[in-house]
C-alpha cells in the first residue's frame, strides 16, 4: 500500500524481527522472567500488544480509546499492576496464543496507520499526538522491550538504521526528560554524532562545541529507552548539561523512571 510515510513499515519490520526471535520458543519459554522488574517473557508480549490495541483504538475510536485508558488509570489509582491488567484484558490467552494474536495485529494496524495522514491528531494517555508520533512510540517500545527479550536469551541483536526513529524520539524529548521531573530545561541541546547500524555517521546541533554525545547509535537508543545504564555503554559524554541528560534521559510517557542501575542490564 503506498504512503507517505515509512514509520509503519519500520514498525511491522521491527515487530517482525522480535517475532522471529520468539516463535522459536517452547511454550515453558514464556514463563522465564526477564532482568526488566521481573516481567516474563509472557507478560513482555502482553504489554506489547494490549499497548499496540490501544493505539490503534486511539487511530479508530477516539472516545472508545478515552474509556480505555479512563478505565485503566482507575485501576492503577486502585493500587492494580500494568501486567494484572493486561491479564484481564486478555481474558484467559496465555503464551504462544499471545504471540500469535500480537503478531496477526501489528500486521493489520500497520496498514491502517500507513494508510493515515501521518499528520492527523490522535488522544493517548498524555496529550493528543500525531499518527506519526504514534507509530514512532509503539516502533520504540516494541524496540526497547525487545531487548530484555534479546538479553534474556543470550542472542546478538542485529540492528537496521530504522532506529533512527528512536534517536529522532530521543532527541526530541530532550526538554520533556526534564520538564517531567519539574527541573528547568538547561541549553544547549547536545550535539549527537552517532554511528548508524548501517556504518553511517547521524549528526545533529553540529554547531554545539560544549555538550557532546559521540558514539553508538544503538548504544544512545539503550540509554534514552532506559534499557541500559550510560556506565554500561561506550558513548563519549562531554559537558555539563550532556552528562545530566543521560543520566535520566526518558524518551517515553509517564511519570519518571530511573534508569536501571549500573551493571544490572546487561
Amino acid at each position: 500500500m503506498a504512503t507517505s510515510f515509512q514509520q509503519p513499515y519500520d514498525f511491522r519490520d521491527e515487530s517482525d524481527a522480535l517475532y522471529g526471535l520468539l516463535a522459536p520458543l517452547a511454550d515453558s519459554d514464556f514463563q522465564r522472567k526477564t532482568q526488566f522488574k521481573n516481567w516474563s517473557v509472557h507478560d513482555v508480549v502482553a504489554h506489547l500488544h494490549m499497548w499496540n490495541w490501544a493505539a490503534d483504538l486511539a487511530l479508530r475510536d477516539g472516545d472508545a480509546f478515552r474509556a480505555f485508558w479512563s478505565d485503566l488509570a482507575s485501576d492503577i489509582a486502585k493500587g492494580g499492576t500494568l501486567v494484572e491488567y493486561a491479564e484481564k484484558w486478555l481474558d484467559g490467552a496465555r503464551d504462544r496464543e499471545v504471540l500469535d494474536r500480537w503478531r496477526d495485529f501489528y500486521v493489520e494496524m500497520t496498514d491502517r496507520f500507513a494508510a493515515t495522514d501521518p499528520r492527523t491528531r490522535v488522544p493517548w494517555a498524555g496529550p493528543d499526538m500525531s499518527v506519526r508520533s504514534s507509530i514512532t512510540a509503539r516502533l520504540m517500545e516494541t524496540w526497547a522491550h525487545g531487548q530484555e527479550l534479546y538479553d534474556l536469551l543470550g542472542v546478538g541483536r542485529v540492528d537496521k538504521d530504522r532506529i533512527r526513529n528512536i534517536v529522532t524520539l530521543g532527541l526530541n524529548t530532550f526538554a520533556w526528560t526534564f520538564v517531567n521531573r519539574g527541573l528547568e530545561v538547561p541549553s544547549p541541546v547536545p550535539r549527537l554524532r552517532l554511528q548508524a547500524p548501517s556504518g553511517a555517521c547521524w549528526q545533529w546541533n553540529e554547531d554545539v562545541v560544549t555538550d557532546r554525545i559521540e558514539g553508538s547509535a544503538v548504544e544512545f537508543c539503550q540509554v534514552v529507552t532506559q534499557v541500559r545504564n550510560v556506565a554500561d555503554t561506550e558513548l563519549k559524554v562531554s559537558g555539563d548539561v550532556a552528562s545530566r541528560w543521560m543520566s535520566i534521559a526518558q524518551c517515553f510517557a509517564g511519570p519518571p523512571c530511573e534508569p536501571p542501575a549500573p551493571g544490572t542490564r546487561r
